[in-house]
């Protein structure tokens, strides 16, 4: 519990993230390597487990691979549904009971694992079943212990980002304290304000900074100005950062920002989509 009161005291910041740092921060939660990895180790400690008590690897691991997507299913409904869906937004009532639910069912399908390798592997003779292995307590308690050992190890991994997303969130409010770009063109600084500019576009040893006035050139690399740009700039092109404040029109491959109608770049296009969405929806 203590992992998830720490994520639910971050939920309000995590309310005021961008969808760009909230995409980024999804794309580390659905790391397959993590998951799979994680679900293999679990495989082979139930299989060691129950083998050495019943004395048969062989059967010991047929009945964990049928236990296994119990394992998974609890453990990925309780993270992925039931934590964001009613902790996350206080709901406790309804996260116990659906919880509790949650809990029934598992222990339901365990008894159908049960009957399944009672017929399957030992042959419909039930005292080949070790009274570990027949005991139903016990094996809710090695599933819910899996389950708890995989939601604390994904929690604390999610305390980790969130730190580091919180920490770009901090660093996106000081660039939005200041309403305006500071920028070197013609050797002098000059300041723009952030709602003025229309888009920027890289040419061949230069930016071109378009604004609702007029246009300013600089030396700095398109790649290093879109780091210091607040996250209502959106990168749609590797040649072009639009401001997504002025947007018009949009469509799978382009964007219409005021009377300028720009190219999305293919390789940009699910990731523009995706923010554009969460944006502007």
């Amino acid at each position: 519990m203590g992992c998830l009161s720490t994520l639910n005291s971050n939920y309000d910041i995590f309310n005021e993230i961008s969808p760009k740092k909230l995409n980024r921060m999804h794309k580390k939660l659905k790391n397959p390597y993590y998951h799979i990895s994680y679900w293999v180790f679990v495989l082979l400690v139930l299989s060691l487990t129950f083998g050495l008590s019943w004395g048969n690897q062989a059967a010991a691991f047929f009945f964990v691979s049928m236990l296994l997507p119990i394992v998974m299913g609890t453990s990925y409904f309780f993270n992925f549904v039931l934590v964001p869906r009613f902790y996350m937004n206080k709901k406790y009532a309804r996260f116990a009971f659906y919880t509790f639910c949650t809990a029934i069912v598992s222990v339901y399908l365990e008894i159908i694992v049960l009957v399944f390798s009672y017929v399957n592997i030992v042959d419909l003779n039930y005292e080949n079943l070790s009274p570990n292995a027949s005991k139903i307590a016990l094996l809710a308690v090695i599933l819910y212990l899996m389950v708890f050992i995989g939601s604390f190890i994904l929690m604390m991994n999610q305390i980790i980002e969130n730190r580091q997303v919180i920490q770009q969130l901090l660093e996106e409010k000081e660039k939005m304290k200041k309403s305006f770009l500071e920028i070197m063109s013609n050797r002098k600084m000059i300041k723009i304000p952030y709602d003025e500019i229309v888009y920027i576009e890289s040419l061949s040893d230069y930016i071109k900074i378009t604004t609702i006035s007029k246009e300013i050139k600089s030396k700095e690399k398109i790649s290093r100005l879109s780091e210091r740009l607040p996250d209502s700039f959106l990168r749609i092109h590797r040649s072009f950062i639009i401001n997504t404040e002025r947007i018009k029109e949009r469509s799978l491959d382009e964007v219409l920002v005021d009377d300028i109608r720009l190219n999305i770049g293919r390789s940009y296009r699910k990731e523009v989509k995706e923010l554009l969405n969460g944006t502007l929806n």
